[in-house]
């Protein structure tokens, strides 16, 4: 592990101090290495279609509008591939809230949440993505090969 030291003015610190409070942080290079990586992912997935990722997907619609919930699995038969996980969730009487945990091409998983939170009743998407390298990895010779989703940063 690499040591840096970084000078803050006052006011600065204090701010970052706060924000660490408010967020249960017991140190600040823990919050520093966290802020670090969320500027990283940012950057990187700004204008990144290469490479893969883990993503959740968040939704809320009206499940009475125009047959949207038979319209929204059908994207998502679709898109099987990407799918890892699904959550259904009926706040009320009318409206749903989904949550899909997607890994696959960033292109891909971009272009499907773009079809789902585009969808005419859909309120409230938000896709948040991690990139990843992918592994197919056997641990032994006899277990079957799986996947691994090593985060990039």
């Amino acid at each position: 592990m690499e040591r840096l030291t970084i000078s803050l003015d006052t006011q600065l610190s204090k701010q970052f101090d706060d924000l660490m409070d408010a967020r249960g942080y017991t140190n600040r290079s823990e919050a520093m290495r966290d802020l670090i990586r969320e500027k990283l992912e940012t950057e990187r997935l700004k204008d990144w279609n290469e490479g893969h990722c883990v993503a959740t997907l968040s939704y809320i619609y009206n499940h009475h509008e125009n047959d949207l919930a038979n319209r929204i699995a059908a994207v998502q038969h679709d898109h099987h591939d990407l799918i890892l996980s699904s959550m259904h969730v009926h706040m009320d009487h009318n409206d749903c809230l989904e949550v899909a945990i997607l890994r696959g091409p960033v292109g891909q998983v971009k272009s499907f949440a773009n079809l789902v939170m585009s969808a005419r009743g859909v309120r409230h998407g938000k896709l948040h993505m991690v990139p990843v390298e992918i592994k197919q990895v056997r641990h032994s010779p006899t277990t079957a090969e799986h996947i691994h989703s090593n985060p990039l940063t």
